[in-house]
C-alpha cells in the first residue's frame, strides 16, 4: 500500500503503449495531460497487457509496471 499526501493527486491515462521509457512517459503527461510530471503528482499509466505509475520521487523519476495474467 502507498500513503501519498492529500496535495498529490492521481492521473490515470488509459490505452498506454507501455514500452515507452521515462521520457516517453513524460511527453504523454506534457501533451495529453496538460500537465507538468515534476509537479509531484502520481500518474498511472494502463493497457490490455500492464499497468504502471509515473512519479518524482525525491531524487529523480521512480517508474513501476507490473504485467497482467489472462
Amino acid at each position: 500500500m502507498i500513503h501519498l499526501p492529500a496535495s498529490v493527486r492521481v492521473y490515470l491515462l488509459t490505452a498506454c503503449d507501455m514500452r515507452k521509457s521515462f521520457d516517453g512517459l513524460h511527453s504523454l503527461v506534457r501533451e495529453h495531460l496538460e500537465l507538468d510530471a515534476l509537479a509531484g503528482h502520481l500518474f498511472v499509466f494502463s493497457s490490455r497487457r500492464g499497468i504502471g505509475s509515473f512519479v518524482l520521487d525525491r531524487d529523480g523519476f521512480a517508474m513501476w509496471s507490473k504485467r497482467l495474467r489472462r
